[in-house]
């Protein structure tokens, strides 16, 4: 028999796509070793999964019940994780309905500010995810990741670019993210050899060079975008140097160690998946696997885009997502959009249970994390962003309990920045303003 501190706290049952974990062993600690007082604590981790075209609001929803949290049909698939749920309804960005267009003015649903209503230089503001990946993000090789299944599409529409559609991150108030949609170049970023860094470092040379040369021939304007361009680059300079240095750092320097070491997903095929739900379901495994083995804390994750024209026809249906959105009441479309949604959900949920089979010492991986789930309308068919349909799952360190559904819709207060306040809190930023919000919601303990 092997002794305690010999003893590997995670071992897993791979089949089926399920992991199973040992249990937490109050004489083991999370890395295997005899536990000591004062022993470091797993970080807390934030994802934000989005999908969307809204959801059908005649089963989306939930009660709070004798037994706990009580769903409607949509929400069913988180019944096995439903005490680390809870569920929102009412809150909303006040300022997606200050002007004209159905859907790109609401995709601000980080940052809480207005959409700039153009077609060129836009602008949605800081979004919380990346004021947090600036606080935390040198403790991991990678600061923040932003993934999802589409890319971006041009088109314009009530005086917006569809540009907006396609990002939910913002690394400054005018210049989306970089988000990863091939899973193999998202696994990289992730897990690299070393061998990716060399080869971006070179490419990074060049286009330094190349930016150099033309600065003299732009305009003001231009200078402008080239300079915010050349932000971007920076920032992945500094990417690749922290990746490089945590790398070769000793396991000791940076305290605590997660329990998952080593890649448990394959890496996956170059190009696009050819069945989209697979698509889907690899961009959750990516980040729960990047979360079990810290290299970044931060992800947000596009399920499908605004304005999405994802196809659903390997559950049955007919018709991308976004025109299911639009039934018109039609019983037939309606129940193909029902679909879409619970699939979503359930996804979610499969990505919540590996989370949760993951022991980080006295906790899970889920209940060290905060994950939200939302879209940018809550009836689809209606383009109605008066509230937004939202869940949030995970105990956040400790700092969230869950199991409860909670409704704001009464609360003249209710605005989705006062969530993305007490969150930001939880992931070590202190301030006392965000978007339009100046106070954060209470009683999430």
């Amino acid at each position: 028999m092997k002794n305690s501190s010999q003893f590997s706290r995670r071992q897993f049952l791979r089949g089926a796509g399920i992991m199973l974990g040992l249990p937490w062993f109050e004489s083991v600690s999370s890395f295997g070793a005899p536990v000591i007082k004062g022993t470091p604590q797993a970080p807390r981790r934030l994802g934000i999964c989005f999908f969307g075209n809204g959801v059908n609001p005649h089963h989306w929803g939930a009660a709070n019940g004798p037994g706990g949290l009580e769903f409607l049909q949509t929400l069913k698939p988180l019944d096995p994780v439903k005490n680390k749920v809870m569920v929102f309804k009412g809150l909303w960005n006040p300022s997606t309905v200050a002007g004209p267009g159905g859907h790109y003015p609401k995709m601000n649903i980080l940052s809480g500010l207005k959409v700039k209503q153009t077609t060129t230089d836009v602008e949605v503001g800081l979004t919380m995810d990346q004021i947090i990946a600036n606080k935390i993000g040198q403790q991991t090789p990678v600061a923040s990741l932003a993934i999802g299944t589409e890319g971006p599409k041009y088109s314009t529409d009530s005086g917006y670019t569809s540009l907006y559609s396609a990002y939910l991150s913002w690394s400054s108030p005018t210049t989306p993210a970089p988000k990863e949609i091939y899973p193999q170049q998202a696994f990289d970023q992730l897990f690299d050899d070393g061998s990716k860094r060399a080869r971006d470092k070179s490419v990074l040379d060049l286009v330094m060079q190349d930016a150099s040369s033309l600065r003299g021939k732009l305009s003001r304007r231009d200078g402008q975008k080239l300079d915010e361009y050349l932000t971007s680059v920076r920032d992945l300079e500094q990417r690749i140097e922290r990746s490089e240095k945590l790398s070769t750092a000793e396991a000791t320097t940076r305290g605590w160690q997660p329990s998952v070491t080593k890649p448990w997903l394959a890496r996956p095929a170059s190009g696009i998946p050819a069945q989209q739900e697979e698509h889907v379901k690899l961009m959750l495994d990516i980040m729960v696997l990047a979360f079990q083995m810290d290299r970044t804390r931060v992800v947000t994750n596009m399920l499908t885009n605004d304005l999405s024209s994802m196809n659903f026809g390997f559950l049955g249906v007919k018709g991308g997502q976004h025109e299911l959105s639009h039934h018109a009441n039609d019983a037939d479309r309606l129940a193909s959009y029902q679909k879409s949604n619970e699939y979503m959900v359930k996804v979610w949920s499969e990505a919540l249970q590996k989370m949760e089979a993951t022991q980080e010492g006295e906790r899970t991986l889920l209940d060290n994390s905060m994950i939200m789930l939302t879209s940018s309308l809550y009836d689809g068919n209606a383009h109605d962003s008066t509230q937004l349909p939202l869940i949030l799952a995970g105990g956040g360190g400790g700092t969230l309990r869950g199991g409860r559904y909670f409704d704001y819709s009464k609360d003249p207060n209710r605005k989705l920045c006062r969530l993305h306040l007490a969150m930001m809190d939880r992931m070590g930023v202190k301030t006392e303003h965000f978007g339009d919000a100046d106070n954060p919601l209470p009683d999430l303990v």
